[in-house]
């Protein structure tokens, strides 16, 4: 019997030793997991408390490895910030006022759409996606739900499609929409935008604009094109050449009657400063066709609405600047004439950090 005892004792002896022992890796175990997450251990011997760590409860969702801001994200908020630094500092520079600094007019309130309902502004500059922003804006204003119910016969029909001008507010209620609504336009090169322009009103012109081709393009010939070109018989009656419109865009002193006469006709080819004041008003984002899948979605965060509505679906490389499309518009025009046109839209390029076309002129 006695032997009996002592075999019960040495066995709960034995059991006590395991349970120890279990509870050591226990605790070993928990030691274990911040390394598992990516947690760095405090060397042995320091005085500073490693972080305390939490077990997740069961079911609930682990804790991410991965940092809490994307790289790739953090640096394109590097260069939306080294954009409006190039702005400000084009907007300083005193050789550049005459085509940077534009007076807020009517003109300029014009171009600016507004959506109350979610205090934001939206500056149009045409041939770089602007149908697309003026669809986002319609969906906002609660008359469609999603951009690809909107017809696109609706989106041009200002008197229909619901989006109000700023211009066509009391100047106090202007006054208080710049100052506290969220403001944004897009950019484009320059120089290829005029050529965007030049293919969609004058060669392919899908929405049937006729005053383009019939009374603009007349206009322009007759002032522009030179002598030797009209007996060109195989480029004779072709309607308006591009070395022709550039000739018009490059006059600084000539083209402005015309433009009189075209009336806001020229907005497909007036400057940046000139639609939208970049320099007078500011921004909160101006964002780059060539990057405008990017541009698009942090314009949507930024301004509070990306859980309400998107951006349309954008082909792939419809946005790529085009340097050969370049090329081979200009490669019958004059370095003359390049260098009147570069003149003109010069504070374009600065503003906004396009490099100047000198492979135009070599």
């Amino acid at each position: 019997m006695r032997h009996h005892f002592l075999l019960l004792g040495a066995c709960g002896w034995v059991l006590l030793v395991l349970i120890f022992v279990s509870r050591f890796f226990s605790f070993r175990a928990v030691d274990d997991y911040p390394e598992r997450t990516g947690q760095s251990w405090t060397v042995a011997g320091s005085k500073t408390r490693p972080a305390p760590v939490t077990i997740p409860e069961k079911g609930a969702a682990r804790p991410s490895r991965q940092p809490s801001a994307d790289p790739p994200e953090a640096a394109w908020e590097q260069v939306w910030e080294r954009r409006d630094e190039l702005l400000s500092a084009a907007c300083r520079n005193a050789s550049l006022s005459g085509l940077t600094h534009v007076p807020v007019t009517k003109f300029v309130l014009d171009r600016i759409f507004v959506c109350d309902k979610h205090k934001l502004l939206f500056c149009q500059t045409p041939k770089v996606g602007n149908t697309q922003w003026k669809k986002v804006f319609i969906v906002l204003n609660g008359a469609f739900t999603t951009v690809e119910e909107i017809p696109e016969n609706l989106v041009h029909d200002h008197e229909k499609n619901g989006l109000p001008r700023l211009s066509s507010f009391t100047p106090h209620e202007i006054t208080l929409r710049l100052n506290t609504y969220f403001k944004f336009f897009i950019v484009r090169d320059p120089f290829e935008r005029l050529i965007s322009a030049f293919k969609d009103k004058f060669v392919k012109n899908p929405r049937f604009e006729p005053w383009y081709k019939h009374d603009i393009a007349p206009a322009i010939i007759r002032k522009y094109r030179r002598s030797h070109r009209d007996s060109d018989s195989e480029r004779a009656g072709s309607g308006l050449h591009f070395e022709d419109f550039v000739r018009y865009l490059g006059d600084a002193e000539g083209r402005r009657h015309l433009d009189q006469k075209f009336g806001e006709s020229v907005i497909h080819w007036a400057t940046y400063a000139e639609l939208c004041a970049p320099c007078e008003i500011k921004y909160d984002v101006v964002g780059h066709h060539e990057t405008l899948e990017r541009d698009a979605q942090h314009i949507l965060r930024a301004a509070g609405i990306g859980g309400l509505v998107s951006y349309p679906a954008i082909p792939p490389g419809i946005t790529r600047y085009n340097r050969s499309k370049v090329e081979h518009y200009f490669s019958g025009i004059s370095q003359r004439d390049v260098r009147r046109l570069y003149a003109r839209y010069q504070g374009d390029f600065h503003m906004f950090g396009y490099s100047s076309p000198d492979f135009l002129l070599q």
